[in-house]
């Protein structure tokens, strides 16, 4: 069986221009937001390796995921939130 290689790139240096998000949220919305930005970014880099099911992808492998494609470690909640991605592509 062949290894599964990471075909997500790296995230650019310059990524594209981000517009403000709108003024006013609670502080708790914008974590909410861009918890749920990181989490789709994980989960699609572990659907190109190869991971397609929540059982595969612990913790570890998400945070060693999230290493490769230079994002910072992620906490517990955003891997349940990856974990969930995963299972509603299936």
């Amino acid at each position: 069986m062949a290894a599964a290689t990471l075909m997500t790139k790296p995230l650019p240096a310059h990524p594209l221009p981000k517009k403000p998000l709108p003024a006013g949220w609670p502080r708790e919305r914008y974590e909410s937001h861009n918890r749920r930005l990181k989490a789709m970014r994980l989960a699609i880099a572990l659907l190109d390796t190869g991971v397609y099911r929540p059982e595969q992808a612990h913790n570890r492998k998400i945070r060693s995921t999230a290493a490769e494609i230079g994002v910072h470690a992620p906490s517990d909640t955003t891997c349940r939130l990856v974990r969930a991605l995963i299972y509603d592509n299936c």
